[in-house]
């Protein structure tokens, strides 16, 4: 196995990560809380969303919007409804304009690592059991863009569409995520395939 791949057991589920961001937004509702959850959301590395501003994001109500990451090439991630919501709600909230930075920290810059780590540490502590603490589950908070891609490929997303609003190569989804590329796991139509397989019967020639 190669050594970029990451164990299925050390992801965190869904409900791991609802309950994190919940545990969040009631003990560091402001920015922490909406940089957080953006990285859940869109599989952002952390780099990217500090660098996020306002003008960046697409965001209509009710509906998918986007996020446009301007690090490397550039690329276009979707946001869900739900996302869209968190973030005008805390756009409007903080009075953010334009060209501001979208979860900007508490002198102005750009969000700490220190200040959104500690928030996430002490979420771990209070939600996850000391089994899965101990065991390292959810120990870096980049383990919320793992997290996001694994989802995305469960949900039926092709792994080119995944590679495309991560930022990587398909190869790497590939050989990051190998439990979603089991064979065993797909359905194949063995009846369509012999038709297309078939070969004409140059006997009769």
């Amino acid at each position: 196995m190669s050594q970029l791949a990451i164990d299925e057991s050390s992801l965190l589920s869904a409900d791991h990560v609802r309950s994190l961001l919940e545990w969040i937004q009631e003990e560091s509702p402001g920015a922490v809380f909406s940089f957080l959850a953006s990285m859940a959301g869109t599989a952002l590395s952390p780099g990217e969303a500090a660098s996020v501003r306002v003008h960046d994001v697409t965001l209509p109500d009710g509906e998918f919007g986007e996020v446009l990451v301007r690090a490397g090439e550039g690329r276009k991630v979707p946001v869900s409804p739900d996302l869209v919501g968190v973030l005008r709600r805390w756009i409007d909230r903080a009075d953010l304009k334009t060209g501001d930075l979208l979860f900007p920290g508490e002198r102005g810059g750009p969000l700490s690592s220190s200040e959104y780590r500690r928030v996430w540490r002490q979420a771990r502590q209070a939600v996850l059991s000391p089994d899965e603490v101990q065991a390292g589950l959810g120990e870096q908070v980049s383990c919320l863009r793992d997290s996001c891609l694994d989802r995305w490929l469960k949900a039926g997303v092709p792994a080119w569409g995944v590679a495309e609003w991560a930022g990587v190569s398909a190869s790497w989804v590939a050989l990051r995520y190998p439990h979603r590329f089991r064979l065993e796991d797909v359905e194949i139509d063995w009846d369509h395939l012999e038709e297309i397989m078939g070969l004409r019967d140059t006997s009769e020639r």
